[in-house]
């Protein structure tokens, strides 16, 4: 594994890897351990979108493993690919770090950057993928629960790239996953359909968010309008009527499970509070997660 861009080409033997190395990392963390591999070692951070949770996740982690990193705006480099093409830049920063992080809109500058940087490239979100998210999102449910194979998630809310993730994370890893979205916010079925040729019957998408929870080991939401959709608000609030989380629908589903929402969390519209401050929201040990996972990620990707 020489990047990280997408759950969809990587193999389930990695991606379990990677999880176990999640978990022994934050237990040796968690004892007062280190783990300093990545000594004298340098991120490099690229911003389009900015971040509370990938920023701080991302250089805590490097720090943690004894590294640094190095936090880069759009101005500082003119933006991905505007002052100077990609192919430069990856060539560029290849020279001077050891890894780049980069969050932008389009996945297609993630890929370009892999493709030309001769140093491990790490996507920490696009507009297609958000698969660090998943993957802390997956390290959570086998805290709750264990053995994750069989288990199902419903999916409340837009069919966007952290719908996307997690179906690729569940066909790779034995779980189903039922998306429940109004007309035309589903995921495409493009995706669906790669999830299913990895594994039948995976992902399933349905417009009716109390059939998705029934049995749900897991319900999962994300905002409704994402970075770049301002200007759809109160459109996309008004066609989300009927799909916010709340106890009625927690309800619903069985008495063990548990909820997920990747944050920030927009209480009173996509999640209720009352959800978020329930026995069933897991959500803050799921952002901590972030953490544990890119520390693991990067400790396998910079140190082998």
């Amino acid at each position: 594994m020489k990047d990280f861009l997408s759950i969809s080409t990587c193999t389930k033997d990695q991606l379990l890897e990677l999880l176990k190395l999640s978990h022994d990392l934050k237990a040796l963390y968690k004892s007062g351990g280190r783990d300093i591999c990545c000594a004298g070692k340098t991120l490099a951070m690229l911003f389009e979108k900015p971040s509370l949770r990938t920023r701080v996740s991302f250089e805590t982690a490097i720090i943690q493993l004894g590294g640094s990193g190095i936090y880069i705006k759009p101005e500082d480099i003119g933006g991905i690919g505007k002052r100077e093409p990609i192919k430069d830049m990856a060539r560029v920063f290849s020279r001077y770090v050891n890894a780049i992080m980069a969050r932008t809109f389009e996945h297609d500058k993630v890929a370009e950057l892999a493709k030309w940087a001769t140093v491990p490239v790490i996507n920490a979100l696009t507009d297609w993928s958000h698969p660090c998210q998943a993957m802390a999102d997956i390290m959570t449910m086998q805290e709750y629960f264990g053995d994750i194979a069989g288990r199902k998630i419903a999916y409340i809310g837009d069919g966007n790239n952290v719908a996307r993730s997690l179906a690729f994370g569940c066909a790779k890893l034995d779980m189903k996953l039922v998306v429940a979205s109004p007309v035309g916010y589903e995921l495409d079925r493009e995706s669906i359909a790669k999830a299913n040729s990895h594994a039948s019957d995976t992902v399933i998408q349905t417009h009716d968010p109390r059939s998705a929870v029934e049995g749900a080991d897991v319900i999962y939401t994300d905002t409704w309008v994402s970075m770049g959709q301002e200007s759809e608000v109160a459109k996309r609030r008004a066609d989300f009527t009927g799909y916010q989380v709340n106890m009625e629908l927690v309800k619903l589903a069985p008495s063990h499970v548990k909820v997920l929402h990747c944050l920030p969390a927009y209480r009173g519209f996509e999640i209720t509070d009352e959800v978020c401050e329930s026995d069933h929201s897991v959500i803050f040990d799921e952002a901590e997660n972030r953490l544990h996972f890119q520390r693991a990620l990067l400790k396998k990707l910079i140190c082998g």
